[in-house]
Formats: C-alpha cells, sequence, structure tokens
C-alpha cells in the first residue's frame, strides 16, 4: 500500500495510542476543526492531508485559545503517519508527563556527527539536519539530550561580532532534564565564544517559552512554508508554484536572539 493513501482512522490511532500511556483525552470539533482535548490544558489539532485550511486559519485558532491559557498543537496526519513515537514523546513532554533528570549530575561533551544524527532521528521530530558543533549530556554513560550548532558567522553590522545558531535541541523520550539547554548553550559560549546565540520555534509546536526563560528576545515571525510529501512521508520544501497531489505547510517559526 502507499503510504499516502489517507488512513481515515489515524486520529483514532493516536486517541489508542494515548490511552495506553494512561492519558485521557476526547475528540471535539469547533469551526470544521477536529480537536483532541486533553487534561483542559492542550488541545491537539488534527490536521488531514485532505483539508481546506490555509495556515491563517490555523494561527487564528491558536491564537483564540491562548488567550484563555489554552496550547494548541497543530498536527499533521502524516507527521503521526511517519514519527509516531517522536510524536508521543512531544506530547508527553508538553504535559510534564516525563522522568526528571538534574542538570548538575550530567557531564558534557563533544560527540560525533553519527552518533548526533542517530539521536536526533530517534528523538526530534524533525530529525537531523547539517551542522557543525555537536554536544550531548550524558548521564553515566548514557546519552540523554544532544544540541547542535553552525559554526561562527561574522556580522557586518558590529566589528569582530560572531553569531551562531541552535539548530536542533533534543531530550531523549521520557525524560526531561532541569537545566539541560542552559548547561549546553552555556557550554557552547565558553568554548566558541560567539556574540550571540539564534534559533527558531516551531509555531505548530511552541511559542519558544523554553527559550524565553532562558533570556533569549524574539525578533522575528517567519511566514509559513509549503512542502510536498515524497512517498515516504518526507517533507521537501516547495520551490515553485506548480500544484501536487500531497502537499502540507506549516504555521512558520519565530525567530529568538540570546545576547552574551
Amino acid at each position: 500500500m502507499n503510504n499516502l493513501t489517507v488512513k481515515d482512522n489515524w486520529h483514532h490511532q493516536l486517541s489508542l495510542a494515548l490511552a495506553d500511556h494512561k492519558i485521557e483525552c476526547f475528540f471535539s470539533t469547533e469551526d470544521g476543526f477536529l480537536l483532541l482535548m486533553i487534561d483542559h490544558q492542550l488541545i491537539i489539532h488534527l490536521v488531514s492531508l485532505k483539508n481546506s485550511f490555509i495556515p491563517k486559519d490555523l494561527i487564528e485558532l491558536q491564537e483564540r485559545h491562548h488567550q484563555k491559557g489554552i496550547k494548541v498543537i497543530h498536527l499533521w496526519e502524516d507527521l503521526w503517519l511517519s514519527k509516531p513515537d517522536q510524536v508521543l514523546a512531544r506530547i508527553k513532554s508538553l504535559l510534564g508527563r516525563n522522568s526528571r533528570i538534574h542538570g548538575r549530575k550530567t557531564k558534557i561533551g563533544k560527540i560525533t556527527k553519527p552518533v548526533a544524527n542517530s539521536f536526533l532521528i530517534e528523538n526530534h521530530l524533525q530529525g537531523a539536519v547539517t551542522s557543525r558543533y555537536k554536544i550531548g549530556l550524558f548521564e553515566k554513560d548514557q546519552l540523554v539530550a544532544v544540541a547542535t550548532f553552525s559554526a561562527l558567522r561574522k556580522m557586518n553590522h558590529t566589528e569582530n561580532y560572531k553569531s551562531a545558531e541552535l539548530i536542533r535541541f533534543a531530550v531523549k523520550a521520557g525524560y526531561s532534564i532541569t537545566g539541560g539547554l542552559s548547561k549546553l548553550i552555556s557550554f557552547f559560549a565558553a568554548t566558541y565564544q560567539p556574540n550571540d546565540l539564534m534559533t527558531y520555534a516551531d509555531r505548530d509546536w511552541s511559542r519558544g517559552e523554553a527559550y524565553t526563560k532562558l533570556g533569549f528576545l524574539q525578533t522575528a515571525v517567519l511566514e509559513p512554508q509549503n512542502y510536498v510529501l515524497d512517498e515516504n512521508l518526507d517533507r521537501q520544501l516547495k520551490k515553485d508554484n506548480r500544484a501536487f497531489a500531497n502537499e502540507v505547510f506549516n504555521t512558520g517559526s519565530l525567530k529568538f536572539i540570546l545576547q552574551f
């Protein structure tokens, strides 16, 4: 069967998977949106591949509920079908269902590209991408978190000013690390001495709360992007105006910068 065959029951597969993790939920509808309500604190908007929405619709849905103190995430069908374990891990993390590790009990060190990529593919919704620096946190001998960074770039606005990007951050499924991201960033800053660090938050899933807690400032809102799905449900950025059978979009990204 082609992986792009629409599975009408995918949202029920998700609800059953949540039940297996003892997460209670119920379905609801609102203005044509199919919603999965969890604990009155999280709403999962289930976005099927066949839909008539535009990004503005999804952004407005999030904003309406944010005003009530409720978080809405947009879960696309292709993401659930291709990465169910990562989706479940992210939902459990958002609900505070993880085991907690204190960052002060972890060791920090540089890791190789194969080790970083393997960890990110297993534990990050967007997988692994090219990076220059790869740093891990270890509890005893177990790798429990990974952050990857770009090379330092010279910026023209100030003499001898260098900026870097935090490209990926992921924690081992089922765990949260108190102070983990801060420890990784501090190590990177002390080792490579950039003047600032920038990063992006995927608006489908986050408002960047973890970054603002660490002192990052939001500096820009990036426009939604369109993607084409290949036969393995991998997203490829759409580069022209041609129509494809299987297209998806996101709600854009938020840009953050941390000054050192």
